[in-house]
């Protein structure tokens, strides 16, 4: 029996697949947990409607982030913090104050977690860092430490 799946299915496969199953485990299992819908014209051709629009919104999603990219990397960031002597930081600078301090330069929100520091940031500088825009894109941003 042709099924398409309507969720994830552990053993079976993955939302939106089309999979040849037996009758007793198609109705005793798949169909009355609502897992399943069989897999009639109407069905297949619903399936193929969603999957080109899922299509179109991730192609719309991946333009946004490249965009975003193109506007991060375009200009530097600049992070105030107070220093003592010899341009060292008390304390360190986070990822939250650098994500200010794209808010205040860009205009635009970027979550603190997708911010990748791979070292603190402890002295007045420039450091290069990556900010993840999208799943597989990666922004690097330059983020200039400077003395209020």
């Amino acid at each position: 029996m042709k099924l398409i799946l309507l969720d994830d299915v552990k053993t079976l496969g993955t939302k939106g697949a089309v999979v040849d199953v037996s009758e007793g485990y198609a109705r005793n299992f798949l169909l009355p947990r609502g897992l399943a819908a069989e897999a009639s014209k109407g069905e297949l051709a619903k399936l193929a409607e969603q999957k080109k629009a899922q299509t179109k919104r991730e192609a719309e999603l991946r333009a946004q982030a490249e965009a975003l990219k193109v506007l991060l990397e375009s200009k530097p960031v600049s992070v105030p913090a107070k220093t003592g002597e010899n341009g060292k930081l008390f304390g360190a600078i986070t990822a939250t104050q650098i994500a200010d301090g794209i808010k205040t330069a860009f205009g635009v929100e970027v979550d603190r977690h997708k911010i990748e520091l791979k070292e603190t940031l402890k002295n007045v500088g420039s450091y290069s860092l990556g900010v993840r825009v999208a799943k597989n894109l990666l922004a690097t941003i330059k983020v200039e430490v400077v003395t209020k």
